[in-house]
């Protein structure tokens, strides 16, 4: 071989004298540049390219993800996968409010479509996060109309999910979760309702997107959606069910195979609680309570397990009585739950939600300090003592009576009052309506929802304006001729007499009787005041009767308690204590005691936003 091989390499110095190099490279390179007009451009569709450019948009936002927000969205997902309830629940109000604040106070979250390689697509949990991904678009950032019609969309598709599979779903979520979702609801519509009444402030684009659309947020719509789940979930016969005592058996076979799941029942009941804020927000306060007719107000209740549901249900009950001039009843709702908002206050400093259940609780006082000006009463002077504290200058003026009453109350109802909204949508299909609506001048608050019911809350407070006045004049008296009171008041005797009915009318009120009403609507009249009078032709006889605080019932109640504590205490067994198998073990444990102690068992390992992930 290395004979061959020299063979051919001395045959090179021959070869290049023979061949003609002009033939063997022919002209390449010799006529100029590389002339490529002939070749044909590739043809995209205009659809293909954008397409095209989403995957790669796509594929640069999924790059700029932060590690520890995949994993932690992988981990969400498995936990929603397996019902894992108490990883859910970790994630849901630790870790994604960790990772707000962390990467996205200021800005969305990555979009469903970007994270859905790290949960293969899941249709389910994609639902659920853009669930969670609208929710904090309305609460941190602005929302465009694109967000509010999408919004729609999306929980249509949940509760198209929920209402509309074969059979029962297997999806668990957390109580707290269940209510977010409804309350949500309710809160997007209420909004998109707001937004969709102010012609003057959209762009040409957004009315014709208004004109174009489907009725987005629709009333229908969204009261269809709460009834369905009540329907569906039947909660009004199991409540029914179970305060009639039946067993669980029963019980199951009355609510069927929906009914018997936690996460319909819970929507159920969370839906009755929405109906109450819608019929609330369309100004229907009848309707509002008569939906409640089955859910009693106690700490028994299932929705009382939801800190924030609790606080909303009182709050919304006590304003329906209000509108409705039943002062006493608003007044003891009030107490009930801003005297459970003092004892929890420590647990709720550590919830997600104390912002919101505190600026309740403020609204809540400034409709007490109404009611109690309006119907004076004893009920609880703590509470009494706080509103007149934090809204101590309106709380004056308005129980004064006179000029200066009428600002007062309508400076804390516009503060306390929900932001009402109107059922109908402006004619955006009808162009020369909205030039009209475009072109109108004047206070739009004239037609604003909110200003509608505080005219007709303030009508009710005119008629009272002279009532503190009189009662300042009668409580002097034992009795008094109209004549000389009418003379106190630079009236006429026949308007005085008017006045008197007046205040005999704002006297009484219906109201509930301890252990004869069960239902919110119930009640009888009662007398409100502590002062009576009859009119005998023309003398007033009156007569105050003043009732002293009542320290006996609040004795017995708190004795019965702590009757009860002592028994638990000295019913529960004692603790067993394991005697150690191993003779050197209290050598050991004596030895250990001197190290630093450590917080809790360790029950596995701990997850990167703070819940324990316990290992099977």
């Amino acid at each position: 071989m290395a004979q061959q091989r020299m063979a051919l390499w001395a045959a090179e110095a021959d070869i290049d004298e023979d061949v003609d190099l002009s033939l063997a490279l022919g002209t390449y390179g010799q006529n100029g540049a590389f002339d490529d007009a002939y070749l044909q451009q590739p043809q995209f569709d205009e659809s293909t390219f954008i397409a095209m450019q989403q995957h790669m948009a796509q594929r640069n936002a999924f790059a700029q993800i932060p590690d520890v927000v995949k994993s932690f969205i992988i981990h969400f997902h498995q936990a929603v996968q397996t019902n894992n309830l108490p990883e859910i629940t970790v994630a849901y109000e630790s870790g994604w409010n960790k990772y707000t604040e962390k990467f996205y106070a200021k800005t969305e979250w990555p979009e469903a479509e970007i994270i859905a390689p790290l949960v293969n697509d899941d249709p389910i949990f994609l639902i659920l996060y853009r669930e969670l991904y609208y929710r904090h678009v309305y609460s941190r950032l602005q929302p465009n109309i694109d967000d509010r019609f999408h919004s729609y969309e999306n929980s249509c598709e949940l509760f198209n999910y929920l209402l509309n599979s074969d059979g029962p779903v297997t999806l668990e979520l957390p109580e707290q979760w269940l209510w977010d979702i409804v309350d949500e609801f309710i809160y997007q519509y209420q909004v998109f309702c707001s937004w969709r009444s102010k012609p003057k402030t959209k762009t040409d684009e957004e009315l014709a997107t208004l004109a174009d659309g489907d009725p987005v947020w629709s009333s229908y719509s969204v009261l269809n959606v709460l009834y369905s789940l009540i329907q569906k979930s039947r909660v009004n016969d199991y409540i029914n069910a179970q305060q009639q005592g039946k067993s669980p058996e029963e019980i199951a076979e009355i609510v069927g195979e929906y009914g018997q799941r936690p996460l319909y029942r819970m929507l159920g009941y969370f839906s009755i609680i929405g109906l109450l804020r819608v019929h609330v927000l369309l100004g229907d306060f009848t309707l509002a309570l008569k939906v409640m007719e089955n859910v009693e107000l106690n700490q028994k209740s299932p929705f009382t397990r939801v800190t924030a549901c609790h606080v909303a249900t009182y709050y919304y009950v006590g304003f329906c009585y209000i509108m409705l001039r039943r002062y006493p009843d608003a007044i003891r709702t009030f107490v009930t739950i801003l005297n459970f908002i003092m004892r929890m206050r420590q647990y709720h400093t550590r919830s997600y939600q104390y912002d919101q259940i505190s600026k309740t609780a403020d609204r809540m006082y400034a409709l007490f300090a109404i009611c109690h000006a309006l119907s004076p009463s004893r009920l609880d002077d703590n509470i009494a003592n706080i509103a007149k504290e934090r809204f101590g200058e309106q709380y004056t003026k308005m129980s004064r009576g006179g000029e200066e009453g009428p600002p007062a109350f309508e400076e804390l109802f516009l503060y306390a009052c929900p932001k009402f909204i109107s059922a109908n949508s402006p004619p955006y299909n009808d162009p020369d309506a909205v030039l009209q609506l475009l072109s109108a001048e004047g206070d739009s608050t004239a037609t604003d929802p909110t200003h509608r019911h505080l005219n007709l809350f303030l009508a009710d407070v005119a008629t009272q304006s002279q009532v503190p006045t009189l009662r300042s004049f009668l409580k002097l008296y034992t009795s008094l001729g109209s004549k000389k009171l009418a003379n106190f008041l630079d009236a006429d005797e026949e308007e005085i007499v008017q006045k008197m009915m007046v205040l005999k009318q704002v006297s009484r009120s219906v109201s509930h009787v301890s252990g004869e009403e069960r239902g919110l609507l119930d009640g009888q009249t009662i007398v409100t005041s502590d002062l009576n009078f009859v009119i005998d032709e023309s003398m007033l006889h009156i007569a105050e009767s003043t009732i002293g605080r009542r320290y006996a019932g609040w004795f017995i109640k708190n004795t019965e308690r702590t009757q009860r504590i002592y028994d638990d205490l000295k019913n529960s067994p004692l603790p067993v204590v394991k005697p150690s198998s191993q003779p050197g073990a209290q050598n050991a444990a004596a030895s250990s005691s001197n190290e630093a102690p450590q917080k809790g068992p360790k029950t596995g390992q701990k997850v990167a936003w703070g819940g324990a992930k316990v290992v099977s």
